[in-house]
This record gives C-alpha cells, sequence and structure tokens, in this order.
C-alpha cells in the first residue's frame, strides 16, 4: 500500500526540520486513512514541497494538497479545487480562481471533523471531473517532479551559486 511508500518524501523533507516533518507526516496519515486508494502526488518544487491525493495520476484530478513553503515554512493543507467545495465555517484561505487552504501550526489546531467533511465534496468533485474512468489507479505514490537542486539534502546535489 502507498502510505508505506516514503522514501522520496522523507528526503525532500530534511530540510525542514524535525516539528514541520512530524506535522506533515501526522496530516499525510489523516488523508491516507481517509482515502488508502487515492494516489499520492509528490511536486519537490524550488519554493514548496507539495503533494496531494488523486483518483487518477493527473494533478488536474487532485482533491486535496499539503504543502510546505521552502522560505516561509508554513504548512498548508489545501484543496486544487477548493472554489468548488462549500465552506459553511468559512475556514478556507485564498481568493483565486481554484485552490484554498488552511494554515496548519499543530495538530491540536486543525479542524479535523470538518475538514473530513470538505475532503468528502473535494473527493467527489475530482472524480466528476474524471472523463475517462480508466485513467482511475488505486493506492500508489508518485514523484511527479524534482526541481533542479536549489538547496543541499546530505551530500546530494551542490548549493546554488550566487
Amino acid at each position: 500500500m502507498s502510505k508505506d511508500q516514503t522514501q522520496d518524501l522523507l528526503r525532500f523533507l530534511q530540510p525542514f526540520g524535525e516539528e514541520i516533518k512530524e506535522l506533515v507526516l501526522w496530516l499525510r496519515e489523516f488523508v491516507w486513512d481517509l482515502y488508502p486508494k487515492a494516489n499520492e502526488l509528490i511536486y519537490d518544487n524550488y519554493n514548496a514541497l507539495a503533494f496531494g491525493w488523486s483518483p487518477t495520476d493527473k494533478l488536474g484530478h487532485t482533491f486535496c494538497s499539503i504543502a510546505v513553503g521552502r522560505t516561509s515554512k508554513k504548512v498548508h493543507f489545501g484543496f486544487y479545487w477548493g472554489s468548488e467545495i462549500a465552506d459553511p465555517d468559512k475556514l478556507l484561505l485564498g481568493k483565486g480562481n481554484q485552490y484554498r487552504y488552511i494554515l496548519v501550526k499543530k495538530k491540536d489546531d486543525f479542524p479535523s471533523p470538518y475538514i473530513k467533511k470538505l475532503l468528502k465534496e473535494a473527493y467527489a468533485n475530482s472524480l466528476a471531473k474524471v472523463k475517462d474512468k480508466k485513467e482511475i489507479i488505486e493506492g500508489t505514490t508518485i514523484t511527479k517532479s524534482v526541481s533542479p537542486v536549489k538547496r543541499v539534502l546530505k551530500g546530494i546535489g551542490k548549493k546554488k551559486k550566487k
């Protein structure tokens, strides 16, 4: 099962420190426990580490994601199509055409019951976007992109020259 496929993600989390790593892995487990047949898509980009869940291997079908900013170190729990789901308590941030999120600072502050409701709607919305049901795959982790090295990961790559 993909929940156990952590090698890439753990490597990408190294620069963020233990506290952020622990929070992010806890959020990851929260989603995997609810959607074990979804697929985890990992994007290690120059400005953020982001990973989300999709019924396919396509970013456009992603229903939720976790992102950590490289410089801000802020943790987002987001909804790729968040503008299309109900948010009756108005907890989601963002005013763009698509993405909505909450900032997560501590496990104790994470509104789990509310987020579960949003996840249910976001997942249904995501499935509705899959036109060809043959694209649906189950329970895998896919590292979709790794940006050119902008940081040093314990002996991997070179530091960017200024």
